[in-house]
């Protein structure tokens, strides 16, 4: 990627609008994070909640699970490599290009026609993961994190992991 070029990232975990990690997607000193819009995965996939620290993990397994909802962002090379760093990536999670349905865009444009529709497809940056542990996909699957849902299984923050 060119300097200036901006790359397309679904997120589906802490990193939401809502949820523990969010914040770096806000803080300019890694680098820029545009919120775009909201969408979900176009194949299926298990996202578990896993470990003692309770993370989200997409298994990259296709066709398994649901589709994924999650949001879209625009990230420039700063933040793409902080993201890389902070998702333990390739060994925790590996990023890949997934197709992502857009449900709902709200990223600003001066040309109208550059607005993807609803329902509309467009490659995104994900991190899923490949080196989840076998008994991994025996866990409930969920269709939409929230670290506070009803599961109880409230994310560890690093700065508090023992």
């Amino acid at each position: 990627m060119g300097r200036g070029a901006m790359a397309r990232i679904f997120v589906y975990g802490t990193l939401k609008q809502g949820q523990p990690n969010y914040r770096h997607m806000l803080n300019t000193a890694k680098g820029i994070a545009k919120f775009q819009g909201r969408g979900r995965t176009v194949e299926k996939y298990p996202l578990v909640i896993a470990g003692k620290y309770n993370i989200p993990y997409m298994l990259n397994i296709p066709g398994t699970g649901h589709h994924v909802a999650g949001e879209i962002y625009s990230v420039d090379d700063q933040m793409l490599q902080f993201l890389d760093e902070f998702e333990g990536c390739p060994d925790m999670y590996q990023r890949t290009t997934m197709s992502i349905e857009v449900v709902e865009w709200e990223g600003k444009s001066s040309v109208p026609s550059e607005r993807p529709a609803a329902r509309s497809v467009m490659e995104c940056f994900v991190y899923s993961t490949t080196t989840y542990q076998p008994e991994w996909v025996n866990l409930p699957y969920y269709d939409n994190y929230d670290s506070s849902g009803k599961h109880g299984l409230s994310y560890v923050l690093r700065e508090s992991r023992d």
